[in-house]
């Protein structure tokens, strides 16, 4: 598993990952729910949509809109397995430890609070 601060940079240079952000729905949901429950959201998807060694519509499982966890999966290469193993060194076709998990939602939190995931002004 690679650290965040070696993944973080690699995520920073894809175009792709790079152009994810809240828009204003998310970004009040974030807002008026709070960061604690938004991360206990996250972790509880980590575990049904990630943790398993093969889950279901692997590569499908996370929408690309709909909560500020799922922009932020995708953001942060932790919406499926394929992404997980390129982006973050965690092999696909076992059960996702517990570490792995944590690390998981610790992504996700990360840029949540980086503020990269902010709606831009306007839209």
């Amino acid at each position: 598993m690679r650290a965040l601060d070696d993944v973080f940079p690699r995520l920073a240079g894809s175009p792709f990952r790079a152009r994810f952000r809240l828009n204003a729905k998310d970004a009040a949901y974030l807002t008026d729910r709070g960061m604690e429950v938004v991360l206990e959201h996250a972790a509880a998807f980590v575990v049904k949509r990630l943790a398993p060694a093969r889950p279901a519509n692997d590569g499908k499982q996370t929408p690309m809109r709909g909560h500020p966890a799922f922009v932020a999966q995708h953001a942060t290469a932790t919406c499926c397995r394929g992404c997980l193993a390129k982006w973050h060194g965690i092999p696909a076709g076992r059960v996702l430890s517990e570490i792995e998990q944590r690390h998981l939602v610790a992504a996700i939190e990360r840029w949540l609070r980086s503020g990269l995931g902010l709606v831009e002004p306007g839209k």
